[in-house]
């Protein structure tokens, strides 16, 4: 399954990069603004979370013809909520340091979103000026959930908790975590279905902000997720395969004529 396999590579990854570039010698990120995903949501009518990536496993080459600082600024004036940003390497072609390259030019909340399997990925998170970390919870234990939560928060990050089933969902909800992602697709097949959101958000409670991930390619698709309970939206593939992003972004966002 393509998921074990990123897993598994992640961990021979981290590791590796743990002996060449431990925390202690990591560059500081004490310095650097953090800014509330949860504040930014709550303040727009239709809230989307913009993916930045430069490729992946279901979508193959992303080459939308614009760099990142380009995206990010297009993604900014067009009001979305906040930049989702691919650092995984290997499988998205993505890399830390994008982090920083689209904090520098927005004033917009980032999301890591990575294969998070390690304490260290969270410290260097921080320190490339992340706002937010993706957990997935299907590759994590429990116990791993609320060390990283406890972490992330210590840091002053927020933290979006990722499920896909009923029982994800459920270790989700008891972690405490505020933000709870349900992605559209199945990580092991790679297949959407926006069903999973609309099935599974009704046991989300009121206290939390939950986010439907992935499949999202119309304004109709939009209406139906927040009719059904979502309070954001996380868009990728449909926005860089545009040829105007912008344009797409416009004609996801108008909901009024649905």
């Amino acid at each position: 399954m393509i998921l074990d396999q990123i897993v598994e590579d992640k961990r021979f990854y981290v590791e590796a990069l743990k002996k060449l570039n431990p925390v202690n010698e990591m560059a500081p990120g004490d310095g650097i603004e953090r800014r509330s995903l949860i504040e930014s949501i709550r303040s727009r009518e239709v809230p989307i979370i913009a993916e930045i990536k430069r490729r992946s496993p279901s979508g193959g080459d992303m080459n939308c013809g614009y760099s990142l600082t380009e995206l990010a600024r297009i993604y900014e004036s067009s009001g979305v909520a906040g930049i989702s940003v691919l650092t995984d390497e290997k499988y998205f072609g993505g890399s830390p340091a994008d982090l920083l390259e689209v904090k520098r030019c927005t004033m917009l909340p980032i999301l890591r979103k990575d294969f998070i399997v390690d304490e260290y990925q969270i410290y260097e998170a921080y320190a490339y000026g992340a706002d937010v970390i993706l957990l997935i919870a299907s590759i994590l234990t429990d116990a791993q959930i609320l060390r990283f939560l406890s972490l992330a928060h210590e840091l002053g990050l927020e933290v979006l908790l990722e499920s896909h089933n009923r029982l994800e969902l459920e270790v989700s909800i008891a972690s405490g975590a505020r933000l709870l992602g349900i992605n559209n697709r199945n990580l092991d097949t790679l297949k959407t279905d926006l069903n999973t959101s609309i099935n599974l958000m009704q046991f989300v409670p009121d206290d939390r902000i939950v986010i439907s991930e992935s499949g999202i390619s119309s304004s109709s698709d939009i209406k139906r997720l927040l009719d059904a309970g979502a309070m954001g939206l996380l868009i990728g593939e449909s926005l860089l395969k545009s040829k105007d992003p912008a344009g797409k972004l416009a004609e996801l966002i108008d909901i009024r004529h649905i």
